[in-house]
């Protein structure tokens, strides 16, 4: 197996050494390559969808509801869950992809004050393209790693997110 060379982390973690040896820093080793690899990974999305007219945090709301299935709909409520933000934030989302004819509100049939969050045939088509987009640059992100590999790293990664989900 090749030896890759030294890298950022590498760098911040010998000068925390050098600086702080009294400190034990090998989760540095791990979790700032994740917090890095989170901020790349946002970069080469974003590149994907920029083509598209998409904006990061519109994808992951009009996604959240194509998952759901025809006839793509959500309670606000269930949104926000769904894209870990705040009500707030998920509002004010909404009304700009409502702006751009991505999503409508609806009636909630069960609930007389309640609303649902509903892809238009244009949200569908741009989450639809916005995922195709994704998938063929997120290929090449892992084109260098084996199938075992993404099989391991998949389940490393599963373990470090059920303790980080786990109640303290």
């Amino acid at each position: 197996m090749p030896v890759n060379p030294p890298d950022d982390v590498d760098l911040i973690v010998a000068a925390w050494q050098r600086e702080r040896p009294d400190l034990d820093v090998a989760p540095l080793q791990v979790l700032s390559r994740v917090s890095r690899l989170a901020k790349r990974l946002d970069l080469a999305r974003a590149g994907a969808f920029a083509g598209l007219g998409l904006e990061i945090w519109e994808f992951d709301v009009l996604a959240a509801l194509r998952r759901t299935g025809a006839p793509y709909r959500l309670s606000p409520g269930a949104l926000v869950e769904a894209t870990l933000v705040t009500s707030g934030t998920m509002t004010n989302r909404v009304d700009r992809l409502l702006a751009r004819e991505l999503v409508t509100r609806r009636p909630s049939p069960t609930d007389r004050r309640g609303v649902l969050v509903e892809l238009t045939p244009a949200g569908v088509r741009a989450v639809d393209g916005a995922m195709e987009a994704l998938l063929t640059r997120e290929r090449a992100v892992l084109a260098g790693l084996s199938e075992a590999d993404r099989r391991a790293l998949t389940g490393f990664l599963r373990e470090l997110q059920a303790g980080l989900d786990a109640p303290e």
